[in-house]
C-alpha cells in the first residue's frame, strides 16, 4: 500500500503483472480532485483512453461530462475517476476476472488515498467487482448500497446509453439521486 500519490502512479507505471500492459500506449491511472468525496470507477480504458492517458475521453466521457455538468460535478474540481483496469483490453473486450484480480490493488489504493464517501459505478462490471458480483444493472442502477462506510450506487455506462439512448433518462435520474445523495450528505 503506497501511502502518496506520486509512489502509487510511479509503480502503477512499472507494473507489469498481467498482459494488458504488453500493448498499452498509456497507462490510464484517472484523473481528478485527490481529496474528492465521490469517486466514479469505470470498467477500463477504451481506444482513446489508451491514447490519450485519460479515463473517459471518447465519445461516452463526453456524454459522462454533460451528465455531470447538469447536477455541478465536473471531473477536474470536484470527483475523481479511475477505472478497474488501468490498461485498454484488447478490442476494447470487458477486462477479464483474472486481469481486475492483479489490477484491483491499484484501485483499492486510490480508494484509500482518496477516502470518497460515494462510489458511483459505471456499468456492470464495475459494479459487479465493487457493489455485488451478482447485481442486476438494468433493475438495480441508481440504488445506493452501504459497504464500509462508503454509499456505492451503479449506474448504466455511457458508451451502453450512446447504444440505446432510450436508457438516458434512466441514467439521468441517476445522476439526481446522486446529487440528493450528495445533500443529503453534505457534499
Amino acid at each position: 500500500m503506497y501511502d502518496n500519490w506520486e509512489e502509487l502512479k510511479s509503480a502503477c507505471l512499472q507494473c507489469h503483472e498481467c498482459g494488458l500492459c504488453e500493448k498499452r500506449t498509456n497507462l490510464v491511472f484517472g484523473i481528478g480532485n485527490e481529496q474528492a468525496k465521490v469517486l466514479f470507477v469505470g470498467e477500463g480504458p477504451g481506444e482513446n483512453e489508451d491514447l490519450q492517458g485519460e479515463p473517459f475521453v471518447g465519445r461516452s466521457g463526453q456524454l459522462l461530462d454533460k451528465m455531470l455538468a447538469a447536477i455541478d460535478l465536473d471531473r477536474h474540481s470536484n470527483i475523481y475517476i479511475a477505472n478497474i483496469v488501468k490498461c485498454r483490453p484488447p478490442q476494447n473486450r470487458d477486462p477479464l476476472p483474472e486481469e481486475q484480480d492483479v489490477c484491483i490493488k491499484w484501485l483499492r489504493n486510490q480508494v484509500a488515498l482518496i477516502r470518497p464517501k460515494i462510489i458511483v459505478c459505471l456499468g456492470r462490471i464495475a459494479a459487479m467487482r465493487l457493489i455485488k458480483p451478482d447485481i442486476k444493472i438494468t433493475k438495480e442502477h441508481g440504488m445506493f448500497f452501504e459497504k464500509n462506510s462508503v454509499w456505492m450506487m451503479a449506474t448504466l455506462h455511457p458508451a451502453a446509453l450512446l447504444r440505446n439512448p432510450g436508457n438516458k433518462p434512466a441514467a439521468f435520474d441517476d445522476f439526481i439521486k446522486l446529487r440528493d445523495k450528495m445533500t443529503e450528505l453534505g457534499i
